[in-house]
């Protein structure tokens, strides 16, 4: 079992340029749901589904991991004991910034996966609604993100994760979004300690047992600092 499980959400990509979703000026202000972000929609209209995604991942050509990556990648490079990060963002600047131990439960923005089997693949380019699958042939390739209504990946390994870790870290999460954002409370019944790193207080900050407030490329390294005192004495 990992002895600290991160969780990170939009907020610590929001400082490297990244358009958040939930944000009053946000990417659901911006587009219904129900038109890019299910299942549903796919079906409806997947060139939509397409191009959605497609400016997202184009996106990410024009930015950069921040302090707030950097400081988690060189904390887990660093620490001697066991580290999680699970993201819900589903950019790859955790990965950028030399992130190991990493679970995208929200799927991936670079990469495609079929609507018929298991394949994936890796994927940088513009997809479009035609693609077919290279592994079966009767599926076409869809954007790899879980959309809403679909099961987040790798609820199993999480939930083993949160039941043994000794403290759990909520960094930039809006904390209304489940099942992240029960995490706390999850932590918390199995004796963990949780911590929070964000701008503003969210909906489940009553969760968390301290709150470091504040934009995270700033509050980041500064709790990790604590966490390596806070380590030591426990």
């Amino acid at each position: 079992m990992p002895d600290v499980v991160i969780l990170t959400g939009a907020g610590i990509s929001a400082e490297s340029g990244l358009e958040t979703f939930r944000a009053e000026d946000g990417l659901w202000a911006q587009h219904r749901i129900e038109d890019v972000c299910t299942p549903e929609a796919l079906s409806r209209n997947p060139a939509l589904v397409h191009e959605f995604y497609n400016k997202r991942r184009a996106a990410l050509r024009d930015v950069a991991p921040n302090a707030a990556h950097e400081a988690l990648a060189k904390f887990s490079a660093e620490f001697p004991g066991k580290i999680l990060v699970i993201t819900q963002n589903v950019d790859d600047l955790h990965e950028r910034a030399g992130q190991s131990g990493l679970l995208h439960m929200h799927g991936e923005l670079l990469s495609l996966k079929c609507t018929r089997c298991d394949f994936r693949q890796a994927f940088s380019g513009e997809s479009h609604a035609e693609m077919p699958c290279p592994d079966c042939g009767a599926g076409r390739l869809r954007p790899d993100i879980v959309f809403f209504g679909e099961m987040p990946y790798f609820m199993d390994e999480i939930q083993k994760a949160l039941s043994g870790c000794e403290v759990l870290i909520a960094i930039g999460t809006s904390g209304n979004v489940y099942p992240a954002a029960g995490f706390a409370e999850l932590a918390r019944h199995y004796g963990a300690e949780s911590w929070l790193v964000n701008l503003d207080p969210p909906q489940n900050h009553r969760d968390f047992q301290r709150f470091f407030q504040g934009r995270a490329g700033e509050q980041v390294p500064l709790m990790l600092d604590e966490l390596r005192r806070w380590l030591t004495r426990a």
